[in-house]
């Protein structure tokens, strides 16, 4: 398979300030991107930079924007794994298509995003399948994290952190939990979002205890709903 064909070209230029965190987050990925800037000064101590991150929590939590957030900041090309052509890739092939997504990142010292990682990194001893490629894929990312060269960066996500193999839970340096966000959080959330409009559209039904990804699918279907009807009352209203 073309190493093309293995990686999502996404090229949406992300802020670290654009990213909803919580104080101690933010203040973990603020040292990662510090640690990465002065990379050849630390190393001059003997002191190695954490370059091997699980993120893990509810979807839709920010997780991939953060990624995104990070590889920005340093100036790094992101790669970000087609997980549906890696797990559809013929019997035998997993591992080499991995293997040749690891070696581009490390060739090009660029973030490596493996979103879903659970499904690659599942524990062994849970694998129902017959032929063991995913006892394989296990064992060959687990090379993979202790080699990946430390001028990259491997940034994993899951929602299912208790089911990824221990072997590889324990190959990372740092595991970030992101929760759902508070309802202050929210609101503050549903501010920026909304920021954009005239007032009158930012007067909406606001919903609680749900991840910042529904929150902006709802908040956007609102104001639509109501752009829509001011159209509507210009002009005459589309037949359905």
């Amino acid at each position: 398979m073309n190493i093309y064909d293995l990686i999502i070209n996404d090229r949406e230029q992300v802020s670290l300030n654009d990213v909803f965190l919580d104080a101690s987050n933010r203040e973990n990925f603020v040292q990662l991107i510090k640690e990465h800037t002065y990379i050849d000064e630390l190393n001059k101590y003997g002191l190695p930079v954490n370059n091997k991150i699980l993120l893990h929590g509810s979807s839709g939590c920010g997780k991939t924007l953060t990624a995104k957030a990070i590889a920005n900041a340093l100036g790094k090309n992101i790669l970000i794994l087609n997980l549906s052509n890696i797990i559809n890739a013929r019997i035998g092939e997993t591992s080499q298509n991995i293997k040749m997504v690891f070696d581009k990142a490390g060739r090009e010292k660029a973030v490596l995003f493996l979103d879903e990682f659970d499904q690659i990194g599942k524990a062994r001893e849970n694998d129902e399948n017959d032929v063991g490629e995913m006892r394989r894929l296990v064992n060959t990312l687990i090379q993979l994290i202790d080699y990946f060269p430390a001028n990259a960066m491997l940034l994993c996500a899951t929602n299912h952190p208790e089911i990824i193999d221990n072997a590889l839970l324990r190959r990372f340096q740092l595991k970030i939990h992101f929760e759902m966000p508070s309802p202050d959080v929210l609101d503050h959330y549903y501010d920026k979002l909304l920021s954009r409009f005239p007032a009158h559209m930012q007067d909406i039904s606001r919903k609680y205890n749900i991840s910042f990804a529904e929150a902006k699918d709802h908040a956007f279907t609102l104001v639509k709903s109501t752009l829509i009807r001011e159209l509507e009352s210009q002009t005459k209203p589309v037949e359905i």
